[in-house]
C-alpha cells in the first residue's frame, strides 16, 4: 500500500496546501524587499553616489562654483606628493604632525586606560560613582569643551595660573600653550588622548570582569604578586581588546580634526596641521581657488591608509586571538 501511495507521487489534497505556503513565502518576501527598498535608495543615493562622485573629483579641478569640471588625471595626487611647490610641503608638514599624532595617542591612550582600568575593578565601593567620572570627558567632549581648552590654555589662563601658585614659573608658557609652536601638537595630543581615554578604560573594564577569577586565585595561591598577576595574566588575556583600543585610536589619529580645527586651526605656523585638517583646508577654506579635486584626492590617500591600518589590524587580531 505504502509502495503504490509513493508511486503515485503526492495526492492533490498535499499539492494545495504547498502552493498556498509557496505562494506565502512569495508575498512575504516581496514585503520584505519593499521594507528594504528605501533604505537601498538611500544607500545608493547618499553612498554610492557620493562615492563615485568624490572619486571621480579626485582626477579633476574644480571650485564648486563654475558649471564644468577641468579633468586633469593624476595631477591632483602629485601635486600633493610632491610637483606642486605650494601644496605639497603643507601635506608634507600635516602628514608628519599626524604620524606623530598616531603614535602617541594609542601609546598614551593604552598606558592611561589600562591602569585606570585595573584600579577601578579593584575598587569595591563607589565603583558606579567613579566610572561615571572617568566617562564624563568622552560625554562632554565637543565644541564647547574645546573652546573651554583653550581659554584655559591662554597666556593668563588657568593651567599658567596654577604653575605660579605651585612655584613652577620656569613652566609656564607666556604665549600659552598652544601660541607656542614646541607645546602646541603635544597639548593638542594630550587633549585628544583626554577624549579617548573614557571609551578604552570601559573596553578595558567590561574585559576585565570577563576575565575567570580561579585564574587569579590559582596565580595567588602561588604566590604572585599584583604586579605578576596583572603583567604574566591580566595583560595577556586583554591583548584583542588592546588591538580594538590601538585601531579605535588611530583612526581618530588619522580622521579626527575637529580638535585642531577649533583649537588652533592648525597653526602657529602650521606646527599643529594634520591631513585630516588639511583635507578640510583645501574644500573649504580655499574660497574660489579650484581645490576641491585636491581635497577628494588627499581623502582617497587617507582612506587608502585607513584600508592598510584596518588589513594590519586585523592580521594582529588573528595572531593574538
Amino acid at each position: 500500500m505504502a509502495i503504490s501511495t509513493i508511486a503515485k507521487g503526492p495526492s492533490p489534497t498535499r499539492r494545495a496546501p504547498s502552493r498556498g505556503r509557496s505562494r506565502y513565502r512569495r508575498s512575504e518576501t516581496a514585503w520584505g524587499y519593499a521594507f528594504v527598498l528605501p533604505a537601498i535608495a538611500l544607500f545608493a543615493v547618499m553612498g554610492v553616489y557620493t562615492i563615485v562622485y568624490g572619486f571621480s573629483l579626485s582626477f579633476a579641478s574644480w571650485n564648486g562654483f563654475t558649471p564644468e569640471w577641468r579633468w586633469v588625471g593624476l595631477k591632483n595626487y602629485a601635486d600633493l606628493l610632491w610637483a606642486d611647490p605650494q601644496y605639497a610641503p603643507l601635506v608634507h608638514q600635516a602628514a608628519l604632525n599626524t604620524m606623530w599624532v598616531m603614535i602617541a595617542v594609542p601609546v598614551l591612550t593604552v598606558l592611561v586606560s589600562f591602569p585606570l582600568a585595573v584600579l577601578l575593578n579593584s575598587v569595591r565601593r563607589l565603583k558606579t560613582v567613579l566610572r561615571s567620572v572617568y566617562f564624563l570627558p568622552h560625554v562632554t567632549s565637543g565644541i564647547a569643551v574645546y573652546f573651554a581648552w583653550v581659554y584655559v590654555l591662554q597666556p593668563d589662563g588657568a593651567i599658567n595660573l596654577l604653575l605660579r601658585s605651585l612655584g613652577l614659573g620656569s613652566l609656564q608658557q607666556p604665549q600659552g600653550f598652544l601660541g607656542n609652536p614646541t607645546t602646541a601638537l603635544p597639548t593638542l595630543i594630550v587633549i585628544t588622548v583626554w577624549t579617548s581615554v573614557p571609551v578604552a578604560m570601559l573596553l578595558y573594564l567590561a574585559s576585565l570582569q570577563a576575565v575567570d577569577p580561579s585564574l587569579i586565585e590559582a596565580a595567588r595561591v602561588d604566590g604572585a604578586s599584583t604586579w605578576q598577576v596583572t603583567r604574566r595574566i591580566v595583560w595577556p588575556l586583554l591583548r584583542p581588546i588592546t588591538a580594538i583600543v590601538v585601531l579605535l585610536a588611530l583612526r581618530d589619529s588619522l580622521q579626527g580634526f575637529q580638535t585642531f580645527l577649533i583649537m588652533t586651526n592648525g597653526g602657529p605656523g602650521n606646527h599643529t596641521n594634520v591631513l585630516g585638517l588639511q583635507t578640510y583646508r583645501l574644500a573649504f577654506l580655499s574660497q574660489l581657488s579650484p581645490t576641491l579635486g585636491l581635497s577628494s584626492a588627499l581623502g582617497w590617500m587617507l582612506f587608502v591608509g585607513a584600508l592598510v591600518l584596518a588589513a594590519i589590524n586585523v592580521r594582529v587580531l588573528r595572531r593574538v586571538t
